[in-house]
């Protein structure tokens, strides 16, 4: 009798001579009942060839996925808290910018409430702690980060060949509900936005958004913001009384967060984000993580220090002088040239006299140049002598987008 296999509702059974030997039930539960025997076993080799990928997940083979600088949080050069914020421009992180307009009052932190086993140490930490519960049509509140036009030119944006942008991120908020995050095409005023949902209060969610591709408008390839990446937490009704703008379009106000919760509401609420990653493709991969130098490096082309020693040497500019030149330096390129503020924290004493003010004159690529003027006159060069060289004396170069 010859073998065969037989397919009833429940069961596929491999049978020979009458016998049964192997059944699968529609659990893919396997049972052998008997020993079935290959007495001249023919072996057949696959014949695989070699592969040709073009290309992971849509994006590049290798190398750096993350376009994001600082996406777990954990450079925090400016310092780990803030509060009082009433007005744009604090990083509580490098690289992340919060901005507010007449919303609230929030404290600002670097925080260490992550999600569980993922490899994070820190995130940020929005905190309202005076509520606006009825914002006004221009208020907002939002969180951002801002990208050179020569980092993006792989997603070749304006062209046939456009990518998607495939955006990944861990949120957790007491506010539960449809949250927004807006991309921004600055070099040629085109705008996307994607709703997603805070689902559990007080947890930690990850969150995945494909952008589309958009074959309109390409990305300058120079050092200036080209795009930006803004989880927004609270808006008047300027910004959302109309229809959500999903795909890429000149910006109206009315359709840029409709739907957005109000974080600001109570003093309870707050907003968490950590693990940020966008990248090329269709489908959001793993987070890439990198060293703590590496990143640091990378927000160093933004915003560096320089700490000044014990002694730094000053020169005069002529003899019996009492202003003189000291150059703090720039220890790593930077985006562009950048601006140059000194603490107020910053005095000292010197031989035979002491510090009465401290000016920038000039600044370039590599270092930065002050006028310091003294209580003393001397005819060569001395030494500034710190009452505490590190008491927040430092020089911070800014070159932010």
């Amino acid at each position: 009798m010859a073998s065969s296999i037989e397919t009833t509702s429940t069961t596929t059974t491999l049978k020979n001579n009458g016998n049964t030997y192997l059944s699968v039930d529609t659990n893919d539960d396997v049972a052998i009942t008997n020993t079935l025997t290959a007495t001249s076993p023919t072996f057949v080799t696959p014949n695989i060839g070699a592969a040709t990928v073009t290309s992971l997940n849509g994006g590049q083979l290798g190398g750096r996925r993350n376009i994001v600088y600082n996406g777990e949080m954990k450079v925090a050069q400016r310092g780990t808290s803030f509060t009082g914020v009433t007005a744009t421009g604090t990083f509580p992180v490098d690289r992340f910018l919060f901005h507010v307009g007449s919303l609230g009052t929030w404290t600002l932190s670097q925080s260490t409430d992550v999600p569980t086993g993922q490899g994070f140490a820190k995130s940020i930490k929005c905190d309202v702690t005076t509520v606006d519960a009825s914002p006004s049509g221009t208020d907002y509140a939002r969180i951002d980060q801002r990208f050179e036009g020569q980092d993006l030119q792989a997603f070749c944006k304006g062209t046939s060949n456009a990518k998607q942008f495939a955006l990944s991120f861990y949120v957790k908020s007491a506010k539960t509900g449809t949250h927004i995050v807006e991309l921004q095409d600055a070099d040629n005023t085109r705008n996307i936005s994607k709703a997603y949902t805070v689902s559990s209060a007080d947890t930690w969610e990850k969150k995945e958004l494909i952008i589309d591709a958009d074959t309109t408008g390409a990305f300058d390839s120079d050092n200036a913001k080209s795009l930006t990446v803004a989880w927004w937490l609270s808006a008047g009704t300027d910004y959302k009384s109309g229809t959500l703008a999903t795909s890429w379009i000149s910006p109206t106000n009315a359709n840029r967060v409709v739907g957005q919760v109000n974080v600001a509401d109570n003093t309870a609420n707050n907003f968490f984000l950590t693990g940020v990653q966008l990248e090329e493709g269709s489908v959001a991969t793993p987070f890439e993580h990198r060293s703590y130098g590496e990143e640091l490096a990378l927000c160093h082309r933004y915003y560096q220090t320089y700490q000044a020693t014990a002694q730094e040497w000053i020169y005069l500019e002529g003899a019996g002088a009492t202003s003189r030149w000291w150059q703090s330096y720039i220890n790593t390129p930077m985006r562009a040239v950048p601006s140059a503020t000194i603490t107020s924290g910053f005095s000292g004493s010197m031989i035979g006299g002491t510090i009465n003010s401290i000016a920038l004159q000039s600044i370039q690529n590599n270092r930065a140049s002050w006028r310091v003027t003294t209580s003393a006159t001397f005819g060569s060069a001395y030494e500034v002598r710190h009452t505490d060289s590190f008491n927040g004396e430092k020089v911070l170069y800014s070159a932010e987008l």
